[in-house]
C-alpha cells in the first residue's frame, strides 16, 4: 500500500503498478513467504495522452528502444497502461494495480486473477513470446509450488 501511496502522490496520468509487484506478493502470501520475497523492483507504468505527438514519442523511443535488443521482439506503441498487460509473457503476470484518491482500489486483469490464485502459470493466450521459458526457469525456481501449463 505504501507504493501505491507514493505513486498515487506523484499525480501521473493513467498510472498502474503492475507485473512483480503485484503477482509475487500473491505468490508470497499463498505460499505463506515473507510478502517482500523475490520482489526486486517495483513496475511503475503511466500514459500521457496530452502530447502523443511523434517528438514526444521519439524521446521515449530513443530512452527506451532496449527493449527489442533485450527481448528479440518489437514492441509496438500503447493506447493506454493497461494495454501493456495484453503483451505480458504470461496471463499471471497481467495484473495491474493502482489507488484513487479516495482509496479505492483498481485492479486490471486482462485474463483474469485464476492462474494467479491457482498457482498456474501458463503463456499469454493472445500473444506467445520469446520471453515465456525463461520466466518460468526464474519463477519455478522462487516458487516451485507453480504449476506450469505450456498450452
Amino acid at each position: 500500500m505504501s507504493v501505491l501511496e507514493t505513486v498515487r502522490s506523484l499525480d501521473l496520468p493513467d498510472w498502474l503498478i503492475f507485473s512483480g509487484a503485484v503477482y509475487q506478493p500473491v505468490l508470497n502470501h499463498l505460499t505463506g513467504r515473507d510478502p517482500d520475497y523475490g520482489i526486486k523492483d517495483y513496475d511503475l507504468a503511466y500514459f500521457d495522452a496530452s502530447d502523443i505527438s511523434y517528438d514526444a514519442e521519439d524521446v521515449v523511443i530513443r530512452k527506451v528502444v532496449w527493449f527489442e535488443s533485450k527481448f528479440g521482439e518489437p514492441y509496438a506503441p500503447l493506447s493506454c497502461s493497461a494495454e501493456a498487460l495484453d503483451r505480458f509473457v504470461s496471463a499471471t503476470f497481467a495484473v495491474g494495480v493502482r489507488i484513487d484518491r479516495g482509496g479505492r482500489l483498481t485492479i486490471i486483469a486482462p485474463f483474469g486473477l485464476d492462474d494467479l490464485f491457482a498457482l498456474r502459470m501458463r503463456p499469454n493466450p493472445t500473444r506467445r513470446t520469446n520471453g515465456f521459458a525463461r520466466a518460468v526457469a526464474s519463477l519455478t525456481a522462487r516458487w516451485p509450488e507453480l504449476k506450469v501449463e505450456l498450452e
